[in-house]
């Protein structure tokens, strides 16, 4: 910022000139104040009204009736004067059992909560200080900028630390929330120094969409704009998208049972009410009861356990999404891999993971610091769930979610593991504002992950596992067809559509193609890297839109903005964003020709007529060719399927006993064409598959 200019001797801020002199032009009208962004068409939120501070969330994991009971606690400031409600995002498996309003004294400390009335009874009884310890603070609230709403007229203040109701806002009564009883009571919130009685507000729940429901919420009339509060709303969720209960028999020890939750896109709606939408980031902090013998883990920079009173406490230190709040508890173990991370897994697994795994992370996050800068979540831990994890892998800050049956295969492993620590800079601390540019996370991350893996693996390897992806784009474009909307990188999310559905290979390889356009109008990824720090570095922490990343591009090189590269021919930009089909312009993958080739020459000889069989066969060895190279081949094999008779009976012949010792991202694709050709002789191999899979199918029918 400039620094003032002096004020003329004997004028101040407020008044004229003396009445000899000549008076001072009058000021221009203040600006308009920025209008409140976009509403989130996959959210019924109110949450451009507000501004989101924190959460504290207490929560009692209850898995032998497959529930979790739970308080959250949110601390808020209005955005404008008196708005009348409060709406957050929530689910019909999310039952509400009762909201609360309180005033936030500032700086604050986060409560803690009570598990049990007989807790609540000695927290009440006792001093603030023999309260249990706390995760750190948040940084504290700024102070009221306005006077703070009058206290409840109907209750005096508390005598102590916990939580109280009292009937003082004129709102009217829930309805009482449909579906069965709850189980048992919710924790309750324990504050650090006795407050204002905390108010009941009325609330409803509203029909929204297939996938959520909106909680609204009556607020005080007196709420002034910028004036810290809290909201308190206790419940219970069950079988809910978010939340994956597994019997003891579905996991790979057979020992206790297990969850974890998924967020991505808008399933946490259904774990705790929210401002479910990527464009609203907060810090936040957890409270968690789990039956002995659970080890819980949460996506937090900063965890204790405190043993005497069985709880497990988290506190993430820099904003996030909700989509990236995460937990998981089950038997886990852990051990260390590197010097920032450790791998968790089930007993039996914990082996394998750490052969895979030790070492290989530190590398990986090194190379990426030295293309986009510091990693500045801290530790970079993975832990590897079971087979019904819904997706191979999710990118939550500090605690990558990873599907145990990819330790079968080392190459995907390392792509899937690089493409998360990518998401570190690109989705976690830049994220997409809206679901409708998801392709501004995964394309970004896409190309991140491809220059990882150039630093540490070497361009051929790369452009074999970028020439993979790409055939499947085009694969997925043929099933789609070149004019379908969901092809566009700038997709219309239309109300009532889940944005889960717009996650495609588009969203990740066009994006790709876009973000490596532009890196070779730079003319040196180098220079490119340099431009994505300062991106990362300007909007760190925040959620942008794709105009975001555009100008920001275009000030960073201003040569490329005097040449107008925006509006090249046939490579226009808004072109990326809204032409249907395939990308405009795809990478050079020459690099990749010594490993590409060979698989080009086998596809070759295999399809052309008449077949030469012996050229054929003794053309390569497939095992000694990398796991990529092995499903381009049976990939593009598949697509020419149905083969001829001649060609599958030759090709059992030849590779069949050799692809049955090979990893499952292999053997899969074998079976596909095997079932696509009609080619009995082998169809006993497909039964067996599916056997070996059985928990996996059993896992994903519950």
């Amino acid at each position: 910022m400039a620094a003032p200019a002096p004020r003329p001797p004997g004028l101040c801020c407020c008044r004229k000139g003396s009445a000899g002199g000549p008076e001072a032009p009058p000021a221009p009208p203040p600006p308009p104040p920025d209008p409140p962004p976009p509403p989130d068409v996959a959210s019924a939120s109110s949450s451009q009204l507000f501004a989101l501070r924190h959460l504290h969330l207490g929560l009692e994991l209850r898995p032998e009736a497959r529930a979790l009971a739970g308080c959250l606690v949110l601390e808020l400031c209005a955005l404008r004067p008196q708005p009348c409600a409060l709406v957050l995002d929530v689910h019909p498996a999310l039952r509400v059992l009762s909201a609360a309003y309180r005033r936030a004294p500032p700086g604050e400390a986060p409560c803690s909560f009570a598990f049990s009335p007989a807790e609540a009874a000695a927290a009440a009884s006792s001093s603030s200080s023999s309260a249990a310890p706390a995760p750190p603070p948040p940084p504290p609230l700024p102070p009221p900028c306005a006077p703070p709403p009058p206290p409840c007229s109907a209750a005096a203040a508390p005598s102590t630390a916990t939580f109280l109701s009292a009937p003082c806002i004129a709102a009217p009564p829930a309805e009482p929330p449909a579906g069965p009883p709850p189980l048992a009571e919710p924790p309750l919130p324990l504050f650090a120094r006795p407050p204002a009685a905390a108010c009941p507000l009325g609330f409803r729940v509203d029909p929204f969409t297939d996938y959520g429901s909106a909680l609204t919420l009556s607020l005080p009339a007196a709420l002034q704009p910028h004036q810290p509060f809290q909201v308190i709303v206790r419940y219970t969720t069950a079988d809910g998208p978010a939340i994956w209960w597994l019997d003891p028999e579905l996991t790979y020890g057979n020992a206790k049972p297990f969850v974890f939750t998924q967020g991505h896109s808008v399933c946490n709606r259904s774990f705790f009410p929210c401002f479910d939408t990527p464009a609203v980031k907060c810090t936040y902090s957890a409270t968690v009861k789990a039956p002995a013998g659970m080890q819980v883990l949460m996506s937090a920079t900063q965890s204790t356990f405190l043993k005497d009173e069985g709880v497990y406490q988290f506190y993430m230190e820099y904003p996030v999404p909700a989509y990236l709040v995460a937990l998981v508890a089950g038997d886990l173990v852990h051990a260390d891999i590197g010097p920032r991370s450790r791998v968790w897994a089930e007993p039996c697994l914990l082996p394998t993971a750490i052969s895979k795994l030790s070492g290989m992370v530190e590398r990986w996050l090194t190379a990426a610091e030295s293309l986009y800068g510091p990693y500045i979540w801290g530790r970079y831990d993975i832990v590897f769930l079971p087979p019904s994890f819904p997706i191979v892998a999710m990118e939550n800050p500090c605690l990558t979610f990873i599907i145990s049956s990819i330790l079968e295969s080392d190459e995907f492993l390392i792509i899937d593991v690089i493409h998360e620590v990518a998401h570190s800079w690109f989705g976690n601390a830049v994220t997409n504002a809206t679901w409708e540019e998801m392709w501004l996370s995964e394309g970004l991350a896409t190309y991140a992950q491809r220059r990882i893996t150039t630093e540490t693996y070497g361009a051929a390897f790369t452009c074999l596992e970028t020439a993979f992806r790409l055939d499947a784009l085009h694969r997925q474009m043929k099933l789609l067809g070149e004019d379908n909307p969901v092809s566009k990188l700038q997709v219309k999310l239309e109300p009532g559509v889940n944005p889960s559905n717009l996650m495609n290979l588009f969203t990740y390889e066009k994006g790709y193609c876009f973000v490596y356009y532009l890196s070779q109008l730079c003319g040196d990824p180098g220079r490119f890297d340099s431009f994505l720090r300062a991106y990362i570095e300007k909007y760190k922490f925040t959620s942008v839109v794709a105009q975001d990343l555009l100008d920001s591009f275009l000030n960073f090189f201003p040569d490329l903005k005097e040449q107008c590269v925006e509006s090249k021919a046939g490579l226009e930009f808004e072109r990326w964003l809204n032409a249907t089909g395939p990308p405009l312009a795809e990478p050079d993958l020459s690099q990749g020709s010594s490993l590409t080739r060979p698989v080009e020459t086998l596809f070759k000889l295999w399809t052309t007529e008449p077949l030469d069989f012996a050229a054929a066969a003794s053309s390569a060895d497939l095992t000694k060719w990398r796991t990529f190279q092995t499903v381009l081949f049976l990939d593009r094999l598949l697509d020419g399927s149905p083969l001829r008779h001649e060609v599958i009976k030759k090709l059992s012949e030849c590779y069949s006993s050799q692809l049955d010792s090979m990893n499952a991202e292999i053997r899969i694709r074998w079976l596909q064409i095997v079932v696509r050709n009609d080619y009995y002789p082998d169809l006993y191999k497909v039964r067996r598959f599916l056997e070996n899979q059985e928990m996996c199918l059993q896992v994903s029918s519950v």
